[in-house]
């Protein structure tokens, strides 16, 4: 990291911006090019679980390659300047690395799902079998975190 005093080391702090954040945006690599997707998320401080439909490019990429860097920020508002390079952005943001499966076991998904649901509504209600089926859940083991601040 080049501005070491930005960095954020305590794993309490990285883990209350990803809490906060309300989008990730998940990067792949699809042979020599990058592809990156925002998506809803559920973090549990050792996986990432996202969901999606059963096909599409995002499928297609990590079934050739698991290997991911995701991404969660959180904007506090322009810091503004008198000169034009002195303008800034008030920023906490993590960026992680790690390797991609797909969940199949039922009772797997519909927990993902469950937790998906919650983490958005705040609420808990039963997921309908057929959805469980129907839908795609990739976990994200993650292996390294790092976060940086602007405040």
């Amino acid at each position: 990291m080049l501005r070491t005093k930005n960095e954020i080391k305590d794993r309490t702090a990285i883990d209350d911006i990803i809490h906060r954040s309300q989008v990730c945006r998940l990067a792949m690599t699809d042979g020599m090019s990058p592809y990156v997707v925002p998506l809803c998320f559920h973090y549990d401080g050792e996986f990432l679980l996202f969901h999606c439909g059963a096909k599409g490019r995002k499928i297609d990429i990590l079934k050739k390659n698991n290997r991911v860097c995701f991404e969660f920020d959180l904007t506090e508002g322009i810091e503004k300047a008198g000169r034009a390079c002195g303008w800034g952005i008030a920023y906490e943001s993590v960026i992680g690395t790690g390797t991609a499966r797909f969940l199949t076991d039922h009772e797997e998904k519909q927990e993902a799902l469950a937790r998906l649901f919650t983490k958005y509504s705040g609420k808990t209600m039963p997921i309908p079998t057929e959805n469980v089926q129907k839908t795609t859940i990739i976990q994200i083991t993650i292996e390294e975190l790092t976060g940086k601040h602007s405040l």
